[in-house]
């Protein structure tokens, strides 16, 4: 099945930014960026589809993200996917970090399937989430002193939130539990659980759990629109973490494993509208406030 996979992008399953369950570099961001971004996400994206393929060896999965690293990097080899990632960075001035820390993500992925407690999920988030955000800040000039936190804070939830909406998927397809396990044993909640066809009333309370612990960290990414420079990349992240809100609230009433916890096309583009109106909203004053602050204030 995977013999015929030698690079990283051999190995790529056609899923694309428009199959996420957030915006990637809508049309809110402005044309100078989006180059940058969307060929950010392909190469994470050739990175995650070769954790996630069932055909490999976790060894050989290890040495195909190796490769990718090295690509990018210009320490040898090449690949497809790597090569409008190189271009975009040495434009923008900005150095490979940001992809090189998702690529430890993937390494993780194919190393570990379990995670104990929320510290260690977190610490898999600094890698395999925080990353993206920080990259699209980079790439518009923003201050990572004053924004960093903030998006740290959401793209950690975003991170959860799917893990909570693909809980069943990630167990019965790659037997991946990031439910952490001492949750489930103060919920009574057994692993096995996560392959029914519905929630067990143990499983359901573990999520109930980590969703309340994931609106908390959307609770402390809240002020990020309002911190942010560029209008458009505020009202694009208003949007992902207005969408974000709603679709946590749900797994506190809804199941991931019975019921298809997405929005419908007509619900993301309202709930999407929303945050960004909120956002305009406070843009002026923002704006205001900005201009009469004492000199380096808020950096």
């Amino acid at each position: 099945m995977s013999a015929g996979l030698q690079t990283a992008t051999d190995a790529r399953t056609g899923k694309g930014q428009h199959d996420e369950n957030f915006p990637v570099a809508s049309h809110l961001i402005h044309p100078r960026n989006r180059g940058a971004i969307l060929a950010f996400y392909n190469y994470v994206r050739a990175g995650d589809d070769v954790a996630d393929h069932m055909g490999l060896s976790p060894e050989r999965k290890i040495e195909m993200l190796d490769a990718l690293a090295d690509a990018l990097t210009g320490k040898g080899g090449f690949d497809p996917s790597v090569e409008p990632l190189k271009r975009e960075l040495a434009a923008h001035g900005q150095p490979p970090t940001h992809a090189l820390e998702l690529l430890d993500a993937f390494r993780m992925d194919a190393r570990k399937s379990r995670y104990e407690n929320w510290d260690e999920l977190i610490h898999y988030c600094r890698y395999s989430a925080m990353p993206v955000g920080r990259f699209v800040l980079d790439i518009h000039g923003e201050d990572p002193a004053r924004v960093y936190p903030t998006s740290d804070a959401i793209c950690a939830a975003l991170q959860v939130l799917n893990h909570l909406q693909d809980c069943g998927k990630d167990f019965r397809n790659l037997d991946r539990v990031y439910l952490p396990l001492d949750t489930m044993r103060k919920h009574g909640a057994e692993v096995s659980m996560l392959g029914a066809d519905r929630a067990s009333p143990q499983l359901f309370a573990v999520i109930r759990e980590l969703a309340e612990r994931t609106l908390t960290l959307l609770d402390e990414g809240a002020p990020l629109p309002n911190l942010i420079d560029d209008t458009r990349l505020s009202l694009e992240i208003a949007a992902i973490h207005r969408l974000a809100v709603v679709l946590t609230k749900g797994l506190l009433t809804r199941d991931p494993l019975s019921e298809k916890v997405h929005h419908g096309k007509a619900a993301f583009a309202l709930t999407a509208l929303g945050g960004i109106a909120a956002t305009l909203v406070r843009r002026p004053f923002r704006s205001r406030a900005h201009r009469h602050a004492p000199a380096g204030a808020g950096r």
